[in-house]
């Protein structure tokens, strides 16, 4: 996942309420206040005088993120106001130009906080990001509804502009309306109130979700309950108790339904309960049962988009997406779910019959599935997860397989950097080289799971490349795997390998950014399009002469046997119904929370998902959603609302494009300087469906994606 704040947005955040002490010179109020010595010690006072600007996260203290919030609002607000009571005739330079350079200190703390807050949060960062949520979306609104600076943007005259100026300002333009800016002064202060209250409820919810995640960890106190579990799961849930405080075994939740140790468990009991603790996680009612904020998130949204001229949240969401519009996603989602239900009840057939073969004498549950699943795929390809997993160690699968197979299709290479400051003594960090062998950028990965660490994976830049501003990027990958017992291999699932590959790949759309302002620069770019590149990138995990490089026994150090490669190449289509089914009905559950017109329309959380599953078709309850309303973080915590479908949007473009390469030659350099011309260095610079075209030559076809799926012939 691309950790998504809008560049423009996040340097215009904030109007302020409070002021730390500092200097001001009394010749005019335009003036930029000048910190003061305690202010200037700060390290966001300045660019980080590491390479790229990379964050001295041995100097940044909690601390300092406040002060720095402070100044840092007041003095955008000045550059903002100076900009728009200029008394000059608006041009590019003197407006959009003068916007990019505005909020410098404000931009720098925020990206710093917001990705500790996500990887590496305490209650001191938990209580600015609440704090501070409505602030800073009363700045934003400052800015995006000020009618003076407006006006200006509407008054630049284009001729004489370059192609990415255009396009710059064709999106601000759009930007600025799709915030409201041509709204009346009564709408206006109407829309400023929504999303004051939209950010405050949005951070509460995050909160609320971290704890009830870290507190619905499965502990168990008799280990024969987890029969089937590795000796090193069970040695690292034993380590995750003691660290917690507790006597036995503790199973951490990850952040989607189902969870990677039931594959395993044997003991359905434990199953079901280790389950139920992930469905159940924020729907207990206590202090972190979100479905009460969540209900409101979604009314507000839907008055908010009312506001806008639009007949629900979702229609104003889309309208600068590929998309374009909620009936454009519900039509995708409804051409892969028709496919997806049917195999999914066939697999389900497949499943009950084993369960009934061996007198289970119960009907399949979704707790069951994965463990009867990987039967059945050990039956039908022979294939057993645990056959796979140590030749997956996680730094070989890293160096020798994501960095392998980039400097191959695009010619980088990387080299550790253990002289780097990092937030975590898990985090480790590399240099990147092109093609020519000249520095690129600097790259971060957090590989462990922790209870203060959201769920999921995801990338972010800690600094935005930006010709205008010579900046280029310092980027971080998050993921979630289990840490091992001390000395143990940190050995993953193919489907762990899959998620690395998949985040590099938004790495490497943040790498060959190439564009001279930071708003359309690398990955800001619309949800439908920002996981394509991401979505891609994990072919490369079964290219042959990638994975004889990587999947290496931890041990041995043996390649994985061919014979080993084919299974997992014959079962690639397994399960597809099942994976498939649980995305699209979460996607479908996102675009009805935010395609209602009428608050008569809602029910609460529960009736609610219940009805839309229902209604789509959904009706196989051993299959769940990937995420269940009460703890759909993308949508109401992160920014994936009315946009989750954009994961099948992008996944359409990805097997097309693949296609193409596949029937060019594959994998090489040619069609790695291609795509990465065409499609990872456009950032938003053009349309994008006309990128997409440059690349294949054609516009997107289901057909390749349904094919992968096994779904058609």
């Amino acid at each position: 996942m691309k950790n998504i704040t809008s560049v423009f947005l996040i340097s215009s955040l904030a109007m302020t309420t409070a002021c730390t002490t500092m200097k001001t010179t009394n010749a005019s109020p335009a003036e930029i206040p000048v910190p003061d010595a305690t202010l200037a010690a700060n390290p966001f006072m300045k660019k980080s005088p590491l390479q790229y600007q990379a964050p001295e996260f041995d100097k940044i203290k909690d601390e300092h993120f406040k002060p720095a919030f402070d100044y840092g609002m007041k003095v955008q607000i000045v550059e903002v106001d100076n900009i728009a009571n200029n008394p000059a005739a608006p041009t590019f330079e003197n407006t959009i130009v003068a916007l990019e350079n505005s909020g410098e200190v404000l931009k720098r703390a925020q990206l710093v906080f917001y990705n500790l807050t996500g990887s590496n949060t305490n209650p001191t960062l938990q209580k600015l990001e609440e704090v501070y949520a409505p602030v800073f979306s009363a700045l934003s609104d400052k800015i995006m509804l000020n009618e003076k600076l407006y006006n200006r943007i509407k008054g630049i005259k284009k001729e004489n502009l370059g192609s990415e100026e255009k396009r710059l300002l064709e999106l601000y333009t759009t930007n600025f309306e799709i915030a409201g800016a041509n709204l009346s002064p009564e709408n206006k202060a109407k829309v400023k109130k929504v999303n004051e209250e939209l950010a405050t409820l949005s951070t509460q919810y995050t909160s609320k979700l971290l704890n009830a995640r870290k507190d619905g960890a499965l502990l168990i106190t008799d280990v024969k309950e987890l029969d089937g579990l590795s000796a090193d799961e069970i040695a690292a849930a034993a380590a995750d108790a003691k660290s917690a405080g507790k006597t036995g075994y503790l199973l951490a939740l990850q952040n989607t339904t189902q969870q990677p140790l039931l594959q395993n468990l044997k003991n359905r009991a434990t199953r079901e309960k280790l389950f139920k603790a992930s469905w159940y996680r924020a729907e207990k009612g206590d202090a972190d049962d979100t479905r009460s904020i969540l209900e409101r998130e979604a009314k507000l949204r839907m008055e908010k988009g009312h506001l806008m001229g639009k007949k629900s949240f979702a229609e104003w969401k889309l309208q600068d997406q590929m998309a374009k519009t909620p009936e454009n996603a519900m039509n995708l989602l409804a051409r892969l779910a028709t496919p997806a239900v049917e195999t999914a009840k066939k697999e389900s057939d497949e499943i009950q019959k084993l369960i009934d073969q061996q007198k289970g004498g119960f009907t399949v549950e979704p707790w069951d599935w994965n463990f009867y699943a990987e039967q059945v795929r050990k039956a039908k390809y022979d294939l057993d997860e645990n056959q796979i997993k140590p030749y997956f160690e996680v730094k070989t699968v890293l160096e020798k397989g994501v960095f392998y197979a980039a400097e191959k299709f695009y010619g980088i290479t990387f080299k550790k950097r253990n002289d780097l400051p990092v937030y975590h003594p898990d985090v480790v960090a590399y240099e990147v080289f092109d093609r020519d062998g000249k520095s690129l950028a600097i790259y971060y990965l957090d590989f462990y799971t922790r209870n203060n660490k959201n769920g999921g994976a995801w990338m972010s830049n800690f600094v935005e490349q930006s010709h205008l501003l010579g900046q280029k990027p310092v980027i971080v990958n998050v993921f979630n795997y289990q840490k091992p017992a001390e000395g143990k291999p940190s050995l993953i699932s193919y489907d762990d390998v899959t998620t690395m590959f998949h985040e590099f790949g938004h790495t490497l759309h943040g790498l060959f950014a190439d564009q001279k302002y930071i708003s359309i620069s690398g990955t800001n770019v619309p949800r439908d399009f920002v996981e394509f590149p991401s979505q891609i990138n994990e072919f490369f995990a079964l290219e042959p002469s990638v994975l004889k490089n990587y999947a290496l026994h931890y041990q041995t150090k043996q390649p994985m046997p061919q014979a080993l490669v084919d299974k997992i190449k014959k079962a690639g289509t397994f399960n597809q119904g099942y994976s498939t089914t649980e995305l699209v009905s979460a996607a479908t559950i996102d675009m009805n929370w935010h395609s209602v017109t009428d608050a008569s329309q809602f029910k609460p959380t529960l009736e609610f998902e219940k009805a839309v599953l229902a209604k789509y078709g959904f009706n196989l309850k051993e299959v769940p959603p990937r995420y269940h309303s009460p703890y759909f973080a993308h949508i109401w915590g992160g920014g994936y609302s009315a946009g989750y479908y954009a994961y099948m949007w992008s996944d359409m473009l990805n097997a097309d494009a693949w296609d193409w390469i596949t029937t060019h030659g594959g994998m090489t350099r040619e069609n790695g300087d291609r795509f990465r011309k065409y499609i990872l260095s456009v950032g938003n610079s053009m349309d994008l469906n006309e990128a997409f075209k440059n690349f294949t030559g054609r516009t997107p076809d289901l057909k390749p994606l349904l094919k992968s799926k096994g779904f058609i012939k």
